[in-house]
């Protein structure tokens, strides 16, 4: 290998500045606004000579601080290629080293920030299958050159394809090995490119105004103590005063306002979502202000997850969620979205050719008609006393509370309707519904533990509930389906337990 140390970009040491100031906002914000509620305001510290310029100074200290910070941590920052590893060496006063084997990396993905594009560079994630904490990349390359990018994809096939001795002197043998040893550039394969229209529905529909609305609440969460909350609820008073439609407007506005962020925000990290393949990997692209690159191995991908909301169910869209035991979409633990939002009818033809040995369409079987109640009487634990505290304290109006019965018993009956699964070969599928329509597709050798679960009245009924779970994240992911016949399960159990003659091998140490 290599004993070249190669650099980051200088663009590295303004990313790591920028990266420092947007920690520094929230104090800053404090340490300026207690000065604009003073007497004076701003104004007032230009007044005070240089005791009242303090705050200002500080601030330019520690911006100063922050720039020197990050220009040396773009100097300490160097990487290089050897014995079959990525060795990085980094850290501002303490010197770190990490060796990462190339057989260990599981992906690059892939990041073009609004400072990466002007120079043609990418920050790049390396991930592993045993990254420290959820969603935490193995290592981090800031900003590097794309041709340096491609640099550590190539070493990182070398090294997994080593190249063949000479066997012998006939020519043809050696160009053959040497064909075969080493890795070839590998063409993509364009499957899927999100339309205009699908990204819009996607973006009308993301539900993303909570993420807004907790992030200003969070946001103003900061300054709790700055907030005059007195004067605050003299102004609510007398705005209430205007009368219930003026307040109703104003919140329609203010959630209006919130939801057209959301759509914004939608639209701006979805935007140009392509799916291409190669033999070993689906490479997902997203993103138009910081373009994202997210590559998933084939090998590690446990089980496919659909998810419909009634809304999105109704005109025949879905959300495909790809269970993978390495890897992430963001810099948080977030699930590979394979399609944020997808016609059925589009979404099948891809799913068949990524996976051909998967059965998209199985005949299920659903649950029995006797298990019906035990989707919704539960419910009546919560239901019957508030239903009689409102009807005894609130009478006669409390006996509106029995409208909640009808639509809590039809949701049972629509939970009840769609639970079922399918056994096809080594495949298990799952079908089961919250609020929203679940289906879950996992190959038996992916399974890492089938449960059978039994309450005392479902082994009255001959009832019990199934639960299967694979590795996903750190904590995996588990789907289960409930209140299905005694046989079934038995079935699932049957179905996941080996058979002797592969327990045998096993035992040997032989290959299946």
């Amino acid at each position: 290998m290599s004993d070249i140390r190669y650099k980051l970009h200088p663009v590295s040491a303004f990313i790591n500045f920028m990266k420092s100031l947007k920690e520094l906002i929230i104090p800053f914000i404090v340490i300026f606004g207690v000065n604009i509620f003073r007497d004076g305001g701003i104004s007032a510290m230009f007044n005070e000579g240089w005791v009242g310029l303090l705050p200002l100074l500080i601030g330019l200290v520690v911006v100063l601080f922050s720039l020197v910070i990050g220009i040396i941590k773009w100097k300490r920052f160097v990487y290089w290629f050897e014995d079959g590893e990525l060795r990085i060496e980094y850290g501002l006063f303490v010197k770190k080293k990490r060796y990462i084997p190339f057989d260990r990396i599981q992906s690059l993905n892939y990041t073009e920030g609004i400072f990466h594009r002007p120079f043609d560079l990418v920050k790049v994630r390396v991930e592993t299958a045993g990254s420290s904490k959820a969603g935490e990349a193995e290592a981090e390359l800031t900003a590097i050159k794309r041709a340096d990018a491609d640099r550590i994809e190539t070493e990182m096939e070398n090294a997994k394809y080593p190249a063949v001795p000479d066997m012998g002197p006939h020519e043809a043998v050696i160009e053959a090995a040497e064909e075969t040893a080493m890795p070839q550039k590998k063409e993509l394969k364009t499957l899927y490119r999100m339309s205009m229209k699908e990204l819009l529905i996607l973006a009308t529909t993301s539900g993303g105004i909570g993420v807004v609305i907790s992030a200003v609440a969070v946001f103003l969460s900061q300054f709790s103590e700055l907030i005059p909350y007195e004067a605050i609820y003299e102004e609510v008073m007398l705005f209430l005063r205007f009368g219930y439609l003026i307040v109703a407007l104003a919140v329609f506005a203010g959630l209006l306002i919130a939801w057209i962020i959301s759509v914004i925000l939608t639209l701006l990290a979805n935007y140009q979502f392509t799916i291409q393949v190669d033999e070993d990997h689906i490479y997902i692209t997203r993103g138009l202000l910081e373009k994202k690159k997210v590559s998933v191995p084939f090998k590690r991908i446990q089980g496919i997850k659909v998810t419909r909301n009634p809304l999105r169910e109704l005109f025949g869209y879905g959300v495909v969620t790809v269970e993978s035991a390495g890897g992430s979409m963001g810099g948080k633990d977030e699930k590979i979205r394979l399609f944020p939002l997808v016609k059925t009818a589009h979404m099948l033809p891809v799913l068949r050719e990524l996976f051909p040995e998967m059965e998209f369409q199985p005949e299920l079987i659903k649950a029995p008609k006797r298990s019906l109640h035990f989707y919704y009487r539960l419910d009546f634990l919560w239901m019957l006393p508030l239903i009689g505290v409102l009807s005894y304290f609130f009478y006669p109006y409390g006996l509106l509370s029995l409208l909640i019965v009808p639509p809590v018993i039809a949701v049972g009956i629509w939970q009840h309707r769609t639970t079922g699964y399918a056994l096809t070969g080594k495949q298990l599928t799952m079908e089961f519904r919250g609020f929203s329509k679940h289906t879950f597709y996992v190959w038996k050798k992916r399974v890492q533990a089938v449960y059978v679960l039994q309450t005392y009245f479902q082994r009255r009924r001959d009832l019990a509930s199934i639960q299967a779970t694979i590795k996903s994240g750190m904590l995996g992911y588990s789907a289960r389906i409930n209140y299905m016949e005694k046989d079934d399960a038995s079935r699932i159990l049957e179905w996941y337990q080996p058979s002797p003659r592969i327990s045998k091998q096993k035992a040997k140490g032989q290959p299946e």
